[in-house]
């Protein structure tokens, strides 16, 4: 009766050889290190949401996760073809509807674990049109993008700035909605208008959020 053996072998520019445990082990590692981990990307929530009374999957409305503005909301994946993320947030997990929320563009790790940790951006949505809030709209150029954003944190530029000339810039708290005029500047500031005050603020504490 014949037998086969099965030996894994590793192939070089100068030399074939079998391959060793260590050998096995260290492949193991590395093909392990280089498989795709899911990136945690953190929402905020812009609207109160109750699946319970708004979802429009009726029958799936208890796998969905409720949640209120400002809200922080931990994301794993892409969204599906309905619209909703899977989501996590105070210890509850479920499907979170996509025009609910607003991704917060945070790559560094500390700023992300200091925002879970956090939980809620105090988002204010009484501030949320542009007549009220944006002063004297007419002196802006109609050649100038306006963009609305929320602040992410309290920002204080006398103890937080790194320019000289830190007068030129605006203080605000997190939750703040801020109308942003033009492009980022070189060193990462955008120009903003915050209830009638105007000045320099940096992007990095700043998030996008969708116009009404």
């Amino acid at each position: 009766m014949e037998t086969s053996l099965e030996l894994d072998v590793l192939i070089f520019p100068d030399e074939v050889r079998i391959a060793t445990p260590d050998d096995l082990r260290e492949w193991e590692l590395e093909t392990a290190s280089q498989l795709s981990i899911p990136t945690v990307r953190l929402f905020v929530a812009l609207y109160p949401y109750n699946p319970a009374a708004m979802s429009p999957n009726y029958e799936t409305a208890g796998e969905e996760l409720p949640f209120v503005p400002g809200q922080i909301i931990k994301v794993c994946g892409d969204k599906d073809s309905d619209g909703f993320y899977h989501g996590e947030s105070g210890g509850l997990f479920g499907y979170v509807p996509g025009n609910m929320v607003a991704e917060i563009p945070v790559d560094d790790e500390y700023l992300k674990h200091l925002l879970m940790q956090q939980g809620f951006i105090p988002v204010d949505r009484t501030g949320m049109s542009l007549t009220p809030d944006l002063s004297d709209a007419a002196s802006i150029p109609e050649d100038v993008v306006v963009r609305r954003m929320v602040a992410l944190f309290d920002y204080d530029p006398w103890e937080s700035s790194p320019n000289v000339d830190s007068e030129v810039e605006l203080g605000f708290r997190s939750g703040d909605i801020i109308y942003v005029l033009g492009e980022m500047d070189q060193d990462g500031f955008y120009y903003g208008d915050l209830r009638g005050r105007r000045g320099l603020v940096p992007s990095n504490f700043l998030q996008p959020l969708p116009w009404d």
